[in-house]
């Protein structure tokens, strides 16, 4: 009686304990508000530069007050990015899964009784408690294989956040860049305007062909799409950016910064692409695939033996007889032997271990690739700055003459057209280098300094 006693009050001990330590349900019902920053929002952001991913972010002030750089720029994108703060969910998710495969497991308690039905008999109960040996066995391997996957999971956030930041740094580029093009667009715009008009009024005066008009409307039709088409690219951007930091589309930043175009010297790209593989956060990510994959092959392996429950038991039968004793629960190794998932196991390691190998091949491809790009973007803006001083002194050479009645309105407005198609080649061409150092910057890293400097620091 003494031990059936005991079994009952631990019995009743195991479930108040279970009970105490359980989570109770808190329900956290949905929000149907936009949540988006708003512009007052932004002014009261504090972003603290140690929880950068990149050595230059952290080493960055965020000031709104004075305008946005692209450094600024960039680390709100990595504070308030809205697939950041899912990815990082998804880090939560993987550390408690982590948690989840490092708990022992629960044993089992099993409880039964009899009540007879002739007289004179005794009640018969039978208490057992069990484990599962296996899973302990195995909790080695899967724990490490889960706390593979939670470095794998944050190797992998901090490889999405590189890529935000070069993405805001690319909207940040196109958006100065429309700030400088918009108004040279403009220029043109209204040079071709004034063109056609008058050549319109010396139509009607009959001073003037049909053809020569038509040509100076063809080209102000054109000036005028390109400029409508210049101000809805810049209206994407405008989109494009707030939507990738989070802000309502009512936001107006305003971004500052000057064109910085100090060279990338081989060796500072060779030492880069050296330190690449121990770099990039998703290289890295994949070694800590690799690894977890590694310990789920073992676990695969280790399951292979007999599945093994070890318990023990007390009992007492009808004519009050007590019986205390242990039981084996062995499973038989013929037909399956786990044979199914150890082949699936060492497959996926295989094709873990290729796709490194691919994705490092594919990184080295794509730094030559823009080396070798911007070499020649390089050469072709410094052949239209050098052109550019020609074209200027052209057109004001052609607003003299124009103004002294000395010039015929064609030339003057080609002359001046041509300056301005100038500048733009030129706003282009940098435009195309920047998001060129950009790309090389997401591939290699806080290495490549920007291409853009603070004009307020």
């Amino acid at each position: 009686m003494l031990v059936l006693r005991s079994l009952r009050l631990c019995g009743s001990a195991v479930v108040v304990a279970s009970f105490a330590a359980c989570t109770w349900y808190h329900a956290d019902p949905l929000k149907p508000v936009n949540t988006s920053t708003s512009q007052d929002s932004v002014e009261r952001v504090r972003i603290d530069p140690a929880s950068m991913p990149l050595p230059e972010l952290a080493a960055h002030t965020f000031d709104p007050s004075d305008g946005l750089d692209i450094g600024e720029v960039a680390m709100l994108a990595v504070a308030n990015n809205p697939d950041l703060k899912l990815a990082r969910d998804d880090l939560g998710i993987a550390r408690a899964q982590a948690f989840s495969a490092g708990l022992l497991p629960d044993p089992q308690l099993a409880v039964s009784s009899d009540y007879p039905g002739a007289a004179g008999a005794t009640r018969a109960f039978n208490y057992g408690l069990s484990m599962d040996v296996l899973a302990i066995l195995t909790r080695s391997a899967n724990k490490q294989s889960a706390d593979a996957t939670v470095a794998k999971t944050d190797l992998g956030l901090l490889w999405q956040e590189w890529q935000v930041v070069a993405q805001a740094r690319q909207l940040f580029v196109k958006a100065r860049f429309a700030q400088n093009t918009l108004p040279l667009l403009q220029q043109q715009r209204d040079l071709s305007r004034m063109r056609y008009e008058r050549m319109a009024a010396a139509q009607r005066e009959g001073n003037l062909t049909e053809d020569t008009l038509t040509a100076a409307l063809t080209s102000y039709s054109d000036a005028r799409k390109l400029f409508t088409n210049a101000e809805r690219a810049a209206e994407q951007t405008h989109h494009d950016l707030n939507a990738l930091l989070g802000l309502s589309q009512t936001v107006q930043l305003q971004l500052v910064g000057d064109f910085n175009d100090t060279t990338l010297t081989d060796s500072t790209l060779d030492d880069a692409l050296e330190a690449l593989p121990q770099r990039r956060p998703d290289l890295l990510a994949l070694r800590a695939g690799y690894d977890a994959q590694e310990q789920k092959y073992r676990a695969a392996i280790m399951s292979q033996f007999p599945t093994l429950t070890v318990g023990f038991n007390r009992a007492r039968d009808t004519s009050n007889i007590y019986t205390t004793g242990f039981q084996i629960n062995l499973s038989l190794p013929i037909f399956n032997r786990n044979r199914g998932n150890v082949a699936i196991e060492r497959s996926t390691r295989q094709r873990m271990k290729d796709e490194y190998q691919v994705r490092l091949n594919q990184a080295f491809a794509d730094v030559d690739h823009l080396r070798a790009d911007g070499v020649i973007l390089s050469r072709q803006l410094a052949e239209a700055e050098a052109a550019l001083p020609d074209a200027e002194h052209a057109a004001r050479h052609a607003s003299a003459a124009f103004a002294q009645h000395n010039l015929a309105l064609s030339a003057y407005t080609d002359a001046q057209a041509a300056a301005i198609t100038k500048q733009v080649d030129i706003a282009t061409l940098r435009e195309s280098l920047t998001e060129q150092r950009i790309g090389l910057q997401a591939l290699l890293g806080g290495a490549i300094p920007d291409a853009f400097s603070n004009d307020h620091s």
